[in-house]
């Protein structure tokens, strides 16, 4: 059966909040007592300051947003690991989703349903420049996707994406931990975004029509640009 989501986006527009990141900066959070020492790291804050992430949420869908993102944009494992708290990705993307799914549960109305969108960001290495491997980040990215699953995501996003490797992993690392879970990007759809410079490509040179090209195989429900 088709998600709800999917369901709704056939017949009208949905809009999403805006950003997580600068609505957490406008917040005064400490770096030892909320940030935990691991500055600039805002995916952390699902554990040490859900109430501030839940607020956030809150705001976005009381101002009229029908889908919130997770806060769980750096939530990769191989990202994580920069700050020494890799082996937390499953708990604190898990933890991202809970949070995310209660803001939109309170605000769920029978005709105007909320949707908890997985946020999974491009992180800071990039398989075409040789900073990281297809499988290492493929098993990264698939342990974060476990994670938004369990917190009970609506779909997914991978966003602002810079390398077409790193968004075809992506992809796959979603489609297998929901294949895991005998699900499929019917059940939980997958949508994705890329990054375009303003040279007009991304940033390692594909221009967008290629890109687009590249993943019309995938079984994304929507491209995006940022």
């Amino acid at each position: 059966m088709t998600s709800r989501f999917l369901q709704e986006l056939s017949r009208r527009v949905l809009v999403l909040d805006g950003a997580m990141g600068t609505s957490i900066h406008q917040r005064d959070l400490d770096v030892d007592r909320d940030y935990c020492g691991c500055e600039n790291c805002t995916d952390i804050l699902v554990r040490s300051r859900p109430d501030v992430i839940g607020e956030i949420h809150r705001e976005f869908l009381a101002a009229g947003c029908d889908a919130v993102e997770t806060d769980s944009f750096g939530g990769a494992r191989h990202v994580l690991a920069e700050f020494d708290i890799g082996d937390e990705a499953f708990s604190l993307n898990k933890m991202a989703g809970e949070v995310a799914r209660a803001a939109c549960d309170r605000f769920t109305t029978a005709d105007k349903p909320r949707f908890a969108i997985g946020s999974m960001g491009p992180g800071t290495k990039l398989i075409t420049l040789g900073n990281i491997d297809w499988t290492r980040m493929f098993e990264s990215y698939r342990e974060q996707a476990r994670g938004l699953i369990a917190g009970g995501v609506d779909a997914f996003i991978i966003e602002t994406c810079q390398d077409l490797l790193q968004v075809k992993c992506a992809i796959n690392a979603v489609l297998a931990a929901l294949d895991e879970r005998g699900k499929s990007a019917d059940d939980v759809p997958i949508m994705a975004s890329v990054t375009i410079e303003t040279t007009g490509t991304m940033l390692l040179g594909t221009e967008i029509a290629a890109a687009a090209a590249a993943l019309a195989e995938y079984p994304i429900c929507s491209l995006g640009l940022n």
